[in-house]
């Protein structure tokens, strides 16, 4: 489908086909181990944003498990009815529970415990034959598996090589870039990413850091199936009902 959208920041009105929404939930989780209790429940955000409208929910279970937990993982899959996206290490541990779950795609990830957040794309290059034989194990339970990678051209077709299904360009350097000119640079090697993996015959998806400004710089670029947006959303979500929690609070609080 391509539709017109006339912009609010004045740049001038495009038109674009437009991109699934996929809404990663793991700072719901993130938020309720800082207490360690059972609220917020993040099997519960990914129920509300699917009646909201999305195409998708994603959950990464780290090994570190400093967010969602197994059992969220098992929740969410349940309760999802569009499509349920894990986020994973291609590890012996992980791969045995994405067979457990199956959930219809399964995004494999770098991961180092002293990160804040996945700070990059997976070295494909550096571990070839473990990728692709976790790629494998993915496809022998039927799940589709996805390659999150930085945007190089290399990247795009080892990801073909080993058999993956798709591609989540990672799109934090563009979304971080210091200036104009920096981020008119990341985006042209997404674009360009994007272009290679497509003739690769790849689904292109894209995340990491896209926020509700970045993602307008995204229209007119073709190939772009689904974009995976956590962190942005949740925080506005924090501010566009903080002010109708504290109101219901305080009626509450009045009636004591």
């Amino acid at each position: 489908m391509t539709r017109k959208f006339a912009f609010l920041d004045g740049r001038k009105e495009r038109q674009f086909k437009m991109a699934k929404l996929a809404v990663n939930v793991d700072h719901v989780a993130t938020i309720r181990q800082a207490r360690g209790g059972v609220e917020p429940d993040p099997a519960a955000a990914a129920v509300m944003v699917e009646l909201a409208g999305a195409d998708g929910v994603v959950v990464h279970l780290r090994e570190d498990r400093r967010h969602i937990q197994d059992r969220d993982a098992r929740l969410v899959r349940q309760l999802v009815k569009t499509r349920m996206i894990l986020e994973m290490a291609a590890t012996d541990e992980m791969l045995a529970i994405a067979a457990e779950i199956k959930p219809q795609q399964a995004t494999l990830v770098p991961e180092r415990r002293q990160e804040v957040t996945t700070e990059g794309g997976l070295n494909v290059a550096a571990h070839e034959n473990s990728v692709k034989k976790a790629v494998a194990r993915l496809h022998e339970a039927g799940i589709e598996a996805s390659l999150f990678l930085d945007p190089e051209p290399g990247a795009m077709r080892l990801a073909r090589k080993v058999g993956a299904d798709i591609v989540e360009i990672h799109t934090g350097a563009f979304c971080d870039a210091a200036d104009k000119a920096a981020q008119a640079r990341e985006l042209k090697k997404i674009s360009e990413a994007v272009r290679i993996a497509r003739e690769e015959g790849l689904v292109v998806h894209a995340g990491h850091g896209i926020g509700y400004k970045t993602i307008l710089d995204f229209a007119g670029m073709d190939g772009i199936a689904e974009f995976s947006i956590g962190h942005s959303i949740i925080s506005r979500a924090v501010f566009s009902g903080l002010d109708r929690a504290v109101r219901e609070m305080l009626e509450l609080a009045r009636m004591v």
